[in-house]
């Protein structure tokens, strides 16, 4: 998918100085966010990091105790949910199993432009009036079903629609009003891996062919990173870093973030300083010149598919010990361990992995200026790489 720039777009949704707690417990804390006008932002983190609860106060289903929703150039902070013209699709699309495809889609225009008697006598159609918007209403389903491709399957029910059609007509009943801003709860979180994969790219084909702005929530940050523009990353109900999925990724801007993004989970080596300001790790030298004073301790992470490992042996280069091997296919997993131990000093990613078998002791090398430094703390240090590591 291809990324688009939002530098200097105007914002679909602003959510400034946003904060909620519920009793004594504090679930966001001074969030700061801009979703441009098209673009689809994913709000990420595990399970009780506030991304919900946020998507439910820009929904206006929950009320913020400090600070701003903007929804284009309005502030919408204090309107109910039906004045907001937001669409929301929810973890479990919450269609109608009574009605079919085609009036679940058709409920929002019908709950805008009829009465409720009018509703409740639609079937009969007793007045011209009525007749004349139930046959706009009815084309105007007929138009977003045929550019969701469900035309077809439109007058079935729910039970009779598989999960990727399922989600289609949701989509559909909430983009049917014409809103500019989508907000999707874990939509996929009910789909099996293969029509999971398929059903978000669906979503980004959607969402792209309407130039609706997105806000899309996921636990998932593999997800994420592959249909967003850009990925707030939310730990402990605070935004800790909100950029493309590349910044996310290769430059994390705290420990906290390299470890929950990227899948396996990145390599942590506890190690030091020294007097030159190299940084020793579990055997390995990494020649960097940190702002750090000799002696401190430092986290070196580093992404599995950046060690390199090697048959054979080389004085120069730590020596580790195959534990298992994860075959993936088009590549695998090997899991490293300490020569005398058991514990898993490294994991890398090789397409060469079934070249190696359990019980082999190889040579691993890992490129100074592909590791990540983090003080005590967990914030990242600054530091210029000047040699390949031994």
């Amino acid at each position: 998918m291809t990324r688009r720039s939002v530098e200097g777009s105007a914002s679909a949704l602003s959510i400034r100085g946003v904060c909620k707690s519920f009793g004594s417990g504090s679930v966001l804390a001074d969030i700061d966010l801009a979703v441009g006008e098209g673009e689809i932002v994913s709000l990420v983190g595990p399970s009780g990091c506030g991304k919900s609860t946020l998507l439910r106060i820009v929904a206006g289903l929950e009320q913020a105790d400090r600070g701003t929703v903007q929804i284009g150039a309005r502030d919408v902070s204090g309107l109910p949910p039906g004045a907001r013209n937001v669409a929301m699709v929810f973890q479990s699309l919450a269609l109608y199993p009574h009605l079919t495809g085609r009036q679940n889609i058709a409920l929002p225009l019908r709950a805008r432009r009829l009465t409720r008697l009018q509703r409740l006598l639609g079937p009969l159609r007793l007045s011209a009036s009525v007749r004349s918007i139930e046959r706009e209403i009815d084309g105007a389903v007929d138009d977003i079903a045929a550019r969701l491709d469900i035309g077809g399957v439109i007058d079935r029910v729910p039970a009779r629609l598989s999960g990727g059609q399922r989600q289609r007509v949701a989509i559909g009943r909430a983009l049917v009003r014409d809103s500019r801003l989508l907000l999707l709860d874990e939509p996929l979180s009910s789909l099996d891996a293969k029509v999971r994969v398929q059903a978000r790219d669906e979503i980004v084909q959607i969402q792209r062919a309407f130039g609706v702005a997105c806000v899309f929530v996921t636990h998932d940050q593999g997800e994420a990173l592959a249909i967003s523009d850009r990925v707030a990353v939310m730990l402990g109900g605070r935004v800790a870093q909100f950029g493309t999925p590349a910044e996310i990724y290769r430059n994390p801007v705290s420990l906290a973030v390299a470890r929950f993004v990227g899948t396996p989970t990145i390599n942590v080596l506890d190690g030091a300083t020294d007097a030159a300001g190299r940084v020793h790790a579990a055997g390995f030298v990494f020649d960097v010149r940190l702002s750090a004073s000799a002696g401190q301790a430092v986290s070196v992470a580093i992404r599995p598919e950046q060690v390199r490992i090697a048959g054979g042996q080389d004085d120069s280069r730590p020596l580790l010990r195959v534990a298992r091997i994860e075959d993936h296919g088009h590549d695998g997993l090997v899991h490293l361990a300490g020569r005398d131990g058991n514990a898993v000093v490294l994991v890398a990613r090789a397409s060469r992995a079934l070249a190696f078998q359990p019980g082999d002791e190889v040579c691993v090398s890992i490129s100074a200026d592909d590791a990540l430094y983090f003080a005590e703390d967990g914030s990242r240090l600054a530091g210029l790489p000047v040699a390949m590591a031994a």
